[in-house]
């Protein structure tokens, strides 16, 4: 399997606290780094997984298991695993 970096941005204004990113890490976020920034609240992921979309389907499952919303994701094409 591949490993995948992507951001997930979150809806709403949230500033994290440590009680949320327990929450997120106890829903299996564990290969996610919340943060915020400037009011946006978003998870950088290294998720290993058989395909991008696998990767980012099972991120959003987890972040709504928690009881958040993803407005949307971001790619950085240079993260992206190289074929071999």
């Amino acid at each position: 399997m591949a490993k995948y970096e992507f951001t997930l941005i979150l809806k709403g204004t949230v500033e994290l606290t440590e009680e949320i990113a327990d929450k997120l890490f106890e829903s299996g976020c564990d290969d996610g780094t919340p943060g915020t920034c400037d009011g946006v609240f978003s998870i950088d992921f290294h998720r290993e997984a058989a395909s991008l979309e696998d990767a980012i389907n099972s991120a959003i499952n987890i972040v709504r298991s928690a009881g958040y919303e993803v407005e949307r994701v971001g790619i950085d094409a240079e993260a992206m695993p190289q074929p071999a």
